[in-house]
Formats: C-alpha cells, structure tokens, sequence
C-alpha cells in the first residue's frame, strides 16, 4: 500500500505567528486609533462638535468586519451630518475603509449600493468644499478614491474565494486519496485472504481426499496435518482482519491475542504477532505441498537476507497462490518446481509443474479470477509483469521479475 508522508517545513518565527494571532477585533481596534490620531492635530477639531464627528467617524471602524454593512452606514450618516454642518474634517477617510470592507465582505448588492452612497457623498463633498473653478477636479479625484478603495475591496474577495477555491480542491485531493489508500488497503487484505484461506482449504481438501485411501497406521498422521493446515489457515485469516484494527485505539490487542491462540496461527514468542511470511518460509510451504500429495522441488539463489520485507511477502504469496493453482488443477502425480533467484535490484520467481494443461488453460489460472488478478496486482506493486501460461508440450509455468526497491 503506497503511503503519504507529511513534509516538516521548520517551525516559523514570532514574527511569522505573530499576524495569524491577532483577533480581528483588536486589529480592526488598532486601526480605528491610528486613523483617529492621524487625523486629529491642531485646528483640524476646532471644538467638542469637530471631536464628536471625529469620533463618529472612525470609532465605528472597530467593528468593521462584524458588521460591515451597519458601519458603513453608520459613517454615512456621520459624513452628512458633518456635510449638513460644514464642517470639514480629514476623518473622512474612514467612509472609504468602509467602502471597501462593504466591498470585499458584503453581497453584490450591498457593495453596489455602498459604491454609489460613497460616489454621491463625493459629488456633494466636492460641490461645498471645492476650491473655485476646480469642483470637476476635486470631484474627479475623490471619485477615483472612491473607485480605488472599492477596487481593492473587489480584489481582496476574489483572493478570498480563490482561496477558499483552493482550499476546497485540497480537501478534496487529500479525501481522493484517503479514499483510494482505504480501497488500497482493502483490496490487500482482500488479497491475504484469498491467498491464506484458499491455500489453506485447498490442502485440507486434497488431505482429505487422501485420507479415504490412507492405512489405518497412516490415518493418524494425514488427520494431524489436517488439523495443523486448518490452524494455520484460521491464524494467516486472523492476522489478515486484525490489519482493520491496526487504526483503532486497541490495534494489536485483541487480534494478537487471538492470533496467538492456536499453535501455527501467526503468533511468535511471547504472544505478538510473528513477522509475514517470506522467502525463508517457502520450504515449508513446499512441505505442506508434500504432504497434500504435490511433489514440490524449491530452489532458492543468492541472499534473500537483503530483500525487502514487503518483497518477500509478495514473493510467498506468489509461490503460494502459483502452488495452490497446481494442487487444485493439476492432475494427479504432478511435479512442481518453485526457483526463487535473489540478486541486487532484483527478484525473480519461476513456478512450472508437469501437469497436462487442458484445453487452452488450466480453469480457475488463466481467467480473470481474484487468484491471478491478485497475483498481478502484487508483481505490479513491485514493477514486475506476470507471465502465466501452458508450456511447450504439458504443464504450467509462472514468471515474474520483481524490483524490490520501485514499489509503488
């Protein structure tokens, strides 16, 4: 199963929490009060009705982002009382901060009408305060701040959306691949399933079948093999499902435990789980094969010490799943060959047997069945292409080429 991988990117400085940290409200504070000091200096409030408009003006920016709308309406309302009173103050500066939080927060038609609100107050502003013969002037420029600040506004909701925008595709992308990991993994599990529990009921059926043609001095011993096959099979089954527990606050408790129950089932020393099976474990898979009534001959070149624990285990199953195929089609009296070649930067597994083929494939081997498929699935996780097929004349032969260190 590929995995995912969080990438640490250092731990930022005070400097870089410190924006992220402040509330809005204090931010939106700390403006209000920058605005009112810089507008506030010696004959610009002549009296105590210059300081209340002052006040009036930009206090109400505290709250700007709360209530975007109801504090631009109120700086209107100020800005006309000033305007009906004559009285010119620079605070007005705080109507166009407004406009464009209106425009960047509010709806559509909120921002228009907060636009054309600003633009008459502009007209009107320009029409009493203007100097002689330049009223188009001071209405041009007051106009143009009032289209700068709702501009910025506009510019600061289309970040915003985009971001939101992307925000969501991550999200998606990171559910996409949750979702694909869990289907992953299931379809592995599934895998281990399949490949345990039919080699396990394919050997106890062949064992069984035996036992009807066995002395009464050998019953005994193919009874015992039986039982030791189911055990194993019932552990290798277990071991599989307590993989769905692996994410749960109890992983590893209760299907360790279980796994550990019955001699053969998975468990090492001490009751934890014993590692997966690998290379080294194929000898016994061929005894098993053995005793099932498949003579099976195992060669194993070069170190199988340096091959990934992964690899391994796709090896075993391989062979296991390629075995199973030759016990359950094969005829009688059959003959299996597992070579099992480990070299730097690569594994190659061949599986043959002498079996008559019938037909043009062996049922249940060369169809589109969950055996093969799986087996597939394996070789490809590993950059391997399974190659299954009748040989020349009679029998069976499965290849594959892994590459232990390109799994996917």
């Amino acid at each position: 199963m590929t995995g995912t991988g969080a990438v640490r990117t250092g731990r930022p400085g005070a400097l870089a929490r410190l924006p992220g940290r402040v509330p809005p409200l204090v931010a939106d504070a700390a403006l209000a009060a920058a605005l009112f000091l810089l507008t506030l200096g010696p004959g610009r409030v002549a009296d105590g009705r210059g300081f209340a408009l002052q006040s009036a003006l930009v206090l109400p920016l505290v709250w700007r982002r709360r209530a975007p709308r109801s504090v631009f309406g109120v700086i209107a309302a100020a800005a006309l009382v000033q305007w009906l009173l004559g009285v010119q103050l620079p605070a007005d500066a705080a109507l166009l901060v407004a406009l464009g939080t209106v425009t960047a927060r509010a709806p559509s038609r909120s921002a228009w009408a907060a636009g054309l609100v600003a633009a008459a107050g502009a007209v009107l502003a320009a029409a009493r305060w203007a100097p002689e013969g330049r009223f188009l002037a001071s209405g041009a420029a007051m106009a143009a701040a009032v289209a700068a600040s709702a501009l910025l506004g506009a510019n600061t909701r289309v970040r915003r959306a985009a971001r939101a925008r992307r925000l969501a595709r991550l999200e998606r992308d990171r559910d996409e691949r949750e979702r694909r990991a869990v289907e992953e993994e299931r379809a592995r599990i599934a895998r281990e399933l399949h490949d345990s529990v039919t080699h396990g009921l394919s050997v106890v059926v062949a064992l069984a079948d035996a036992l009807g043609h066995a002395r009464p001095a050998d019953a005994c011993a193919v009874t015992a093999r039986i039982a030791e096959t189911g055990r194993q099979a019932l552990g290798d089954m277990r071991r599989a499902l307590g993989l769905l527990q692996d994410a749960g606050p109890d992983a590893g408790t209760d299907a360790g435990t279980d796994a550990g129950t019955d001699a053969g089932s998975g468990a090492g020393p001490g009751g934890g789980r014993r590692s997966p099976p690998g290379i080294g474990q194929l000898g016994a898979l061929c005894a098993r094969m053995e005793a099932a009534g498949l003579v099976t001959r195992l060669r194993v070149d070069g170190e199988a010490a340096g091959v990934p624990a992964a690899a391994q285990l796709t090896v075993h199953r391989l062979v296991q799943e390629s075995l199973t195929n030759v016990l359950r089609h094969a005829p009688q009296g059959t003959r299996a060959e597992v070579r099992v070649s480990c070299a730097p930067g690569a594994v190659t597994v061949e599986v043959t047997d002498d079996g008559r083929a019938a037909g043009t494939g062996r049922p249940g081997s060369a169809g589109a069945g969950l055996g093969l498929t799986g087996m597939r699935e394996r070789a490809a996780a590993f950059g391997g292409v399974l190659e299954a097929g009748p040989r020349p004349g009679d029998g069976w032969r499965v290849f594959v080429r892994l590459d232990p260190g390109g799994a996917s």
